[in-house]
């Protein structure tokens, strides 16, 4: 990572960051990837946000193009336009996931294949997390288009996931808790399965509890804790929203 070339793009990106220009920071670590070496914790977290804000920021607009649409407001003509732009929104969204899995696929999961080290099992969990979610993110705006396999690459990706970080991270260890959210609200919002999303929330969040007085108070501490917080969210309003689900089908204990 030492090479002149790996060091201006770097700082490329890291202007592009504090710019917001994150279609430019995109292509600076798409061009970082593709140099071969394997990223830093640094690197691999710059990759992270310039295509997470990248896609967020559309998936952001998708939403509320989609919630517009569903009104069914004004002529034909005008709902035709929505529909246009939601697309238009849509194939934005694709490009950006089919860009990041690819890199993915071909660069990121390839480079950890054979762990050697925490860093290394850190680096796997992390590059299959966001195979997972890129997937998702392309379910979500597939609607009733999204293929089954789709949907199959998300969870084999998570699942993988999963099995890494149980058996190599700790409980507590951001990267799996991070997993752990991004798995439970693949169930709850794409499988349409909450009852699996709250088993998945609520394993994580006990397994973090039992390991938390151990866990020294630094970033991973202060990035565990909010996640284990989001986590308890999720599962608070999930439960809440069975338990009305299930009052209303007569199904209640």
């Amino acid at each position: 990572m030492a090479s002149e070339e790996a060091e201006r793009i770097v700082c490329l990106a890291k202007l592009a960051e504090v710019t917001e220009r994150y279609g430019d920071m995109t292509e600076a670590m798409k061009a970082l990837t593709k140099l071969g070496e394997p990223l830093t914790t640094e690197t691999r977290n710059l990759l992270s946000v310039a295509y997470k804000n990248s896609v967020g920021a559309r998936r952001a607009s998708w939403s509320v193009v989609r919630s517009i649409e569903e009104k069914k407001e004004g002529s034909e003509h005008t709902q035709s336009v929505v529909l246009q732009y939601r697309l238009k929104i849509q194939k934005e969204i694709e490009d950006v996931c089919k860009d990041m899995l690819e890199l993915l696929s071909t660069y990121l999961v390839p480079s950890v294949a054979e762990p050697i080290n925490i860093l290394d099992y850190e680096a796997k969990v992390f590059y299959l997390k966001m195979k997972g979610d890129y997937y998702r993110y392309l379910s979500e705006v597939a609607l009733e288009h999204c293929t089954a396999d789709v949907m199959s690459n998300s969870m084999a990706a998570y699942e993988e996931a999963v099995e890494v970080a149980e058996t190599n991270l700790k409980s507590t260890n951001p990267i799996r808790l991070g997993l752990a959210l991004n798995f439970s609200v693949f169930y709850y919002e794409i499988v349409k399965n909450s009852d699996e999303a709250c088993r998945v929330a609520k394993r994580a969040l006990d397994d973090s509890m039992e390991g938390l007085s151990f866990l020294p108070e630094d970033d991973n501490y202060k990035d565990s804790i909010l996640i284990m917080h989001l986590l308890k969210e999720n599962l608070d309003i999930w439960t809440v929203n069975n338990c009305n689900d299930n009052e209303q089908d007569g199904r209640v204990d």
